[in-house]
């Protein structure tokens, strides 16, 4: 018999359901009156006053006073509010910074609001409730729930803005009724040391009821493997019988599927989201489907450039009514935290128009995030450049891939395909500096470092011609083609390797 936990969540899934298709039903108008309340609320702020808010009347207005720009385009707006000045890009000041990394110049302050922050929550809300609502599974509700995030201690600027990563922010804002089923402990989950917090999670909840697991992978899993090593199980069903829904974000979950599934042990609900410190975009609301529906009610007003027309000097800005399938788009975006016309570096894929469903495609740019370290070509160019710089060696070129399944067991790593001209002195010195300079200037990396997740990286050697032969089978060779600095993917790695 169900609970009455139970019954309360089902009836609050039908409502979220009937809530949703709303809004599902009319995406057009439904784009058209966010964007309206946007201007509206930010009119005069120096932002909506130095882009004539007050005579936007139609996207085509907005479009034409609101340029595309990413961080560093709209960084000395972003200055001024973490300077502590207020209306500037919205009413007020932020509630939050959101501290990320991967910018040219350090760390970005990502500001949410009042008004974001609610959306943040109700979106993680719905995406239980959806998956309650289209599976009729509701008793995980009943036992523990494990959310692994980081510290929920906040810095402050020195205007008195809490400021910290978007997971610590968010574990404020646990709803009273999930709380006495939340774990870990507050105290534990203030542990900034990933290791060390890992295992007294682990000491913390091994003989517990957990039914739902949330996470990112390469977290969840140190976390699944330390636990079975705990217990002497062979499987999560093994340590939790009732362990009945994994929910995961942050990084494309695919990689990690073959290794879960050994580790889950039995067949686990997973539901897929796609939230981040500009906003919470799309969950996955079909169990039988990984893609995600766009959440078109949220406080975001979504344009969508084609990817291959992304640089050009004005690209075309697709709203919702106008996209198509299967094409790939750079995801740009107005928030109610004061975002304006904001590239996130994202690209998406529609997978469905009715309703509007997605996939993450990847990133405009060249990146790696396989472990959720947002790692970009300036950054590798810079930890390699300082380097040589202090450890000789002459570099013909180099490219990064992540190993996430080390061919002889231990933990995943970035590895560094290097031709080099002449080899440094000492090539373990040269590894360990070039790993210190990641870490140094990615604080995402610099966690995964040590916290366990990853090894430092691994440098390989390679003749002095590889890419030239690379680029030669590729029909690249010359002209302005470049080898990436770094993909997310071994497909370049690999073709180095089988050439070598």
């Amino acid at each position: 018999m169900a609970s009455f936990k139970e019954l309360g969540a089902r009836a609050w899934a039908s409502i979220a359901h009937i809530q949703t298709l709303r809004w599902s039903r009319r995406p057009v108008e439904t784009q058209n009156n966010v964007l309206k309340s946007l201007i509206a609320k930010a009119k005069k702020t120096s932002f909506g006053k130095d882009h004539l808010f007050n005579h936007v009347k139609s996207i085509q207005d907005f479009q034409k006073n609101v340029p595309i720009r990413d961080y560093e385009k709209l960084r000395d707006y972003i200055d001024r509010v973490v300077g502590g000045e207020s209306d500037v890009l919205w009413p007020g000041v932020p509630k939050y910074f959101a501290k990320t990394s991967g910018t040219t110049s350090g760390s970005k302050y990502i500001p949410i609001s009042n008004d974001s922050v609610a959306y943040h929550i109700r979106s993680a809300r719905n995406a239980i409730l959806s998956h309650i609502r289209n599976t009729g599974r509701s008793q995980f509700i009943n036992g523990k729930m494990i959310f692994l995030q980081g510290s929920p201690e906040l810095e402050k600027t020195k205007h008195g803005i809490p400021t910290g990563r978007l997971s610590g922010i968010t574990a404020h804002f646990v709803p009273s009724y999930l709380q006495k089923n939340s774990m870990p402990s507050w105290k534990t989950n203030c542990i900034e040391d990933w290791e060390e917090k890992v295992t007294a999670i682990v000491e913390e909840t091994h003989n517990s009821d957990m039914t739902v697991i949330s996470g990112i992978p390469p977290w969840v899993q140190m976390y699944f493997e330390k636990l079975m090593d705990k217990t002497d199980k062979k499987s999560m069903s093994e340590v939790y019988p009732n362990f009945d829904l994994f929910i995961t974000g942050g990084v494309a979950f695919e990689p990690y599927q073959a290794r879960f599934k050994e580790l889950f042990g039995k067949n686990i609900p997973i539901i897929q989201t796609y939230p981040a410190s500009e906003g919470f975009f799309a969950y996955q609301d079909q169990a039988e489907s990984s893609d995600l529906l766009l959440l078109l009610d949220n406080g975001i007003f979504y344009e969508f450039v084609p990817t291959d027309l992304y640089f050009e000097t004005n690209p075309p800005r697709l709203t919702i009514g106008e996209v198509e399938l299967g094409v790939n788009y750079a995801l740009i975006i107005s928030t109610n935290a004061g975002l304006w016309g904001y590239s996130i570096g994202d690209t998406v894929m529609f997978t469905s128009l009715k309703p509007y469903r997605i996939r993450v495609s990847g990133r405009i740019k060249h990146f790696i995030s396989a472990f959720g370290e947002h790692v970009i070509g300036s950054e590798v160019e810079y930890a390699m450049e300082k380097t040589v710089s202090s450890h000789g060696g002459k570099i013909r070129e180099f490219t990064v891939a992540p190993q996430i399944t080390p061919p002889f067991g231990g933990l995943p790593y970035h590895e560094w395909f290097v031709a080099f001209d002449e080899e440094p002195e000492s090539m373990d010195s040269f590894c360990a500096e070039l790993d210190l300079n990641m870490r140094n200037k990615n604080n995402y990396y610099d966690d995964l470092i040590v916290g366990g997740i990853l090894q430092v990286c691994v440098v390989r050697s390679l003749k002095n011609d590889a890419f030239i032969k690379y680029m030669k089978s590729q029909g690249k060779l010359g002209a302005q083609n470049k080898v990436p600095r770094l993909m997310n993917d071994r497909k370049i790695a690999d073709a180095l390797v089988s050439s070598e």
